[in-house]
């Protein structure tokens, strides 16, 4: 893993390599599907430590259709006791019901959903919270005030050592700057969706991590027109290892966590971190 790729302190005090790892696709193919080996999911966990990914980013919603596989539990059982500079992220946002119906939290939902992280990780306190706002898009004009003052409340309390904002607009981050520090950021943002590219500038002004959920485009999108390929040609390397390659030499607080439950493409992954553009390369894809 090259130097270039562990340029980022969350916070001022997390270090974290910029090539960092997702665990949803643990648990199944998508975010929910049938549930994937758990064995597999714990190898794939610990090879990405091994090849240096010091952030993994979670969720306690994420597990499989028959909630048999959950990616917070397989984290704990692959990777505790935990290393000094693995940093966990995780988010809340959403309370499921039993069939996996989903509502919007609120700020008194805030210390169960925590608390569900704290115990299912096996942690004390939880390195970095984002709270997720909307379904896909950022919901323009909702205020998240309520939620993100619950959350800093329980970052005081000593339960969060750091906060962040996941699907949200400039409006939100100032709303919620306002309240407590922000240090992280995540949006869908890849290199075929680049509508934040003004928030991803604000971050960049203020220091602030930008981690899109979705770098690869989550299965959803097409992200190459012919250009990545093309590029990828000239480097013997993979479109998506350009896609991520982008995406980090796009921004010094850029962290990308492309996930998948399978250690070759993890390795293909990470490999992204040691590939160097061009400016002939990040011309063609400007």
């Amino acid at each position: 893993m090259s130097d270039k790729a562990v340029k980022f302190s969350l916070g001022g005090d997390m270090p974290v390599n910029r090539m960092g790892f997702g665990a949803m696709r643990l648990v199944s193919k998508g975010f929910r599907g049938p549930a994937r080996d758990p064995g597999a999911g714990r190898a794939v966990l610990r090879r990405a430590v091994e090849l240096g990914a010091n952030l993994i980013d979670t969720a306690a919603f994420y597990h499989s259709s028959d909630k048999t596989v959950r990616a917070n539990r397989l984290i704990q059982e692959a990777l505790f006791p935990y290393g000094r500079d693995l940093v966990i992220a995780t988010k809340v946002g959403h309370v499921f019901s039993s069939d996996d119906s989903h509502r919007t939290a609120t700020g008194a939902d805030m210390r169960r959903l925590v608390e569900e992280n704290l115990q299912d990780l096996g942690l004390d306190r939880l390195d970095l919270v984002y709270l997720r706002i909307g379904e896909m898009a950022p919901p323009h004009g909702e205020s998240l005030a309520e939620r993100f003052e619950a959350l800093a409340a329980l970052r005081e309390e000593g339960l969060i050592r750091h906060l962040g904002l996941s699907n949200i607009d400039a409006d939100h981050l100032a709303e919620a700057r306002a309240i407590a520090p922000v240090v992280a950021v995540q949006n869908n943002f890849h290199v075929a969706k680049r509508g934040d590219a003004a928030l991803l500038g604000i971050c960049e002004t203020e220091n602030i991590a930008f981690s899109p959920f979705f770098p690869l485009g989550g299965g959803m999108a097409n992200i190459d027109d012919g250009r990545l390929a093309r590029i990828a040609g000239r480097h013997g390397a993979t479109s998506n290892q350009i896609a991520l390659a982008w995406l980090l030499a796009l921004s010094p607080v850029m962290i990308a966590i492309p996930g998948t439950g399978s250690i070759a493409h993890l390795e293909e992954n990470m490999a992204a971190g040691d590939i160097v553009l061009t400016e002939q390369d990040l011309a063609e894809l400007s």
